[in-house]
């Protein structure tokens, strides 16, 4: 797999955005390289060392951060206590346009992976003068079709997983939104039902991986399942909080002039919904690149030589154009 070597940050710090939240980020690569900002999925997944080796170290300046409530940023999504009332998409937007600034960047690239991809296109769209490109993998958009598609229509694929599932719920909630209705099981005041409610959410996770081996390690700790299952469900569960059903596909026409490459593997359940060709036929300018065999996972074989190769493209380009 051609990713570049490892590489350790050589600068790092906690930004504070505000209402109590301080960011964690960090920069490696070339100080004077080509900016490029790294967003993580989830929403709630938190950044790791494995996405700095999508660049090239000596062509880029590569920024990682951990969104609201994930990874090393505080206070975390975990903790009971924390208000999710301030982690929304437009608080997302700011905090890095925030750290842009913090950082003196003028332009940067901006990778994003899943959910990641909705925060990167959302971003984008309301500060295109700070995107040079996109870089984006297990592309989603945030719209009602595709919460609805990963949390009941996937239940005609994987029923008996789904039966568990649903069955965690009260009867009056399930035939609502299925996110909403968790997102007030892991807000409830007991400790047990909030416990309870997390585990049945990346349970179900788990059991949508496409093929085997279906299992995913981070789920196995506690704190990381309650944190993630608590931040998703937040989210699925208020449209993302961008404002309207289809926001970012209504306003891909905003996306003209950014260059943007979409990876996306043929066994992504996410294509059942049409979206990612949607995004790419109403955003002039952007490449599709479909990666056989491969599902929802920016490390599988195909996709990481894909977005390496995108990053490379992009680095030629910028220094093309001298900028």
């Amino acid at each position: 797999m051609p990713l570049y070597r490892d590489i350790e940050p050589y600068d790092h710090g906690m930004l504070d955005v505000g209402d109590g939240n301080r960011v964690y980020w960090e920069t490696c690569g070339n100080p004077r390289g080509k900016p490029a900002v790294v967003l993580h999925g989830g929403p709630g997944s938190g950044s790791g060392p494995y996405f700095r080796r999508l660049f090239d170290p000596d062509a880029y300046r590569i920024v990682v951060l951990d969104q609201r409530g994930a990874g090393r940023s505080t206070p975390p999504a975990s903790a009971y206590g924390t208000d999710m009332s301030v982690n929304t998409m437009p608080h997302l937007i700011a905090d890095l346009e925030l750290l842009r600034q913090h950082l003196g960047i003028e332009r940067w690239l901006v990778w994003g992976v899943s959910f990641g991809s909705v925060l990167g296109l959302r971003y984008a769209q309301t500060h295109p003068a700070a995107v040079s490109e996109l870089v984006l993998t297990g592309v989603a958009t945030g719209s009602d079709a595709e919460v609805a598609l990963l949390t009941r229509g996937l239940g005609q694929i994987f029923p008996q997983a789904f039966e568990r599932f649903v069955g965690e719920l009260p009867i009056l909630e399930r035939a609502g939104n299925l996110a909403a209705a968790y997102n007030r099981l892991v807000e409830s005041p007991e400790p047990e039902v909030r416990a309870r409610a997390a585990r049945a959410w990346t349970d179900w996770e788990t059991a949508t991986i496409p093929a085997p081996p279906r299992s995913v390690k981070r789920f196995e700790d506690p704190e990381f399942r309650m944190g993630f299952a608590r931040t998703v469900t937040h989210y699925w569960g208020n449209g993302h909080f961008l404002g309207a059903d289809e926001a970012v596909l209504r306003d891909a026409p905003l996306l003209k002039g950014i260059p943007g490459t979409l990876v996306q593997g043929s066994l992504d359940f996410g294509n059942l919904a049409g979206i990612v060709w949607r995004l790419h036929h109403a955003w002039p300018g952007s490449e599709l690149v479909v990666i056989d065999e491969a599902g929802h996972n920016a490390g599988a074989p195909g996709v990481a030589e894909a977005m390496v190769a995108a990053t490379d493209k992009y680095a030629r380009r910028s220094e093309s154009s001298g900028s």
